[in-house]
């Protein structure tokens, strides 16, 4: 069945009642790797069919973001060729939801969000939401925390917020969850912070708190001892490179004291606070610049 714009074609059945869709499109705020990561651990650790796959060729941009191509002696052997697809899973008791995932859009993005919100409602979602991971000035020594954003109060009503009002880039994450909430489809997402010296690095302690979030949002059971060990792994890894430096040492203290300075202001602070004023300036500068730096890198 193909949509009004044809973008997208659902080769499968969900079976599923009002399942919750989860997205993340690589190429753009996923500091840590946090969602591709993520994202390929839920597609290793469960059973999971295709139901639907929009048009890459129309979406990606080959040159810009040139596939991976094997040649073998003395001939081409394999391309690794790009998809945007939804796929249906089930968590550790048999409940089935929907992933979104693939390369971020070059093109073409407010016929790609139509697609994917006509998509949404096809399949009757219950909620979309979104993971992405932005860098953070904290210590690699201390949890990750997760911001969560919706343009509907009521989903994040228990959740308070870690920064004020900032000018990003735009991306399709921001801009899908905007167009579901316009439809009146539930949306919402979360942005795992990541140690900002460790933002161009896989960092799977990132990922294990996005799917830790989504766990604790809507209730699917993700089987996560496969990535935590993973994360521990790495985590012992930038430990011992780390410790190999005293400059490294006395930065990470430094770090700590600043970061734990602010969660002590940020937990006595109360509800009616005014967040742009309790947040320090470098925090906001140092997420700005992060996403600028991106930006250019994406044009070069």
């Amino acid at each position: 069945m193909d949509s009004p714009h044809r973008l997208v074609t659902i080769v499968g059945e969900v079976d599923a009642d009002q399942p919750i869709m989860l997205h993340s499109l690589s190429g753009f705020l996923d500091a840590g790797s946090a969602g591709r990561l993520a994202v390929e651990h839920l597609l290793e650790v469960t059973e999971h069919t295709t139901i639907a796959t929009f048009d890459v060729d129309v979406l990606y941009d080959y040159r810009a973001r040139r596939p991976r191509m094997t040649f073998l002696t003395d001939h081409y052997g394999e391309v690794d060729l790009p998809e945007l697809r939804v796929d249906r899973l089930e968590d550790a008791a048999g409940r089935p939801f929907l992933l979104l995932h693939g390369p971020e859009p070059d093109f073409k993005w407010q016929r790609f969000a139509t697609d994917a919100v006509w998509l949404a409602k096809e399949f009757d979602i219950s909620l979309a939401l979104g993971m992405h991971a932005v860098p953070w000035p904290a210590p690699h020594t201390r949890p990750v925390n997760v911001t969560a954003h919706s343009n509907d109060p009521a989903l994040i009503v228990d959740r308070r917020a870690f920064v004020g009002d900032l000018e990003v880039p735009a991306h399709m994450a921001g801009f899908l969850e905007m167009s579901l909430g316009v439809q009146d489809v539930p949306a919402m997402g979360f942005a795992a912070h990541v140690p900002h010296y460790l933002s161009a690095s896989q960092y799977p302690r990132a990922a294990v708190a996005l799917l830790e979030a989504i766990s604790a949002q809507t209730g699917l059971l993700l089987p996560l001892d496969d990535l935590r060990d993973q994360a521990k792994s790495a985590d012992d890894d930038i430990s011992l490179q780390v410790s190999g430096e005293a400059e490294n040492v006395e930065a990470i203290k430094l770090l700590e004291q600043q970061y734990d300075d602010f969660m002590a202001r940020f937990e006595q602070a109360g509800e009616s606070d005014d967040i742009n004023e309790l947040d320090p300036k470098e925090f906001v500068d140092q997420v700005e610049r992060f996403l600028a730096d991106r930006e250019r890198y994406d044009k070069d």
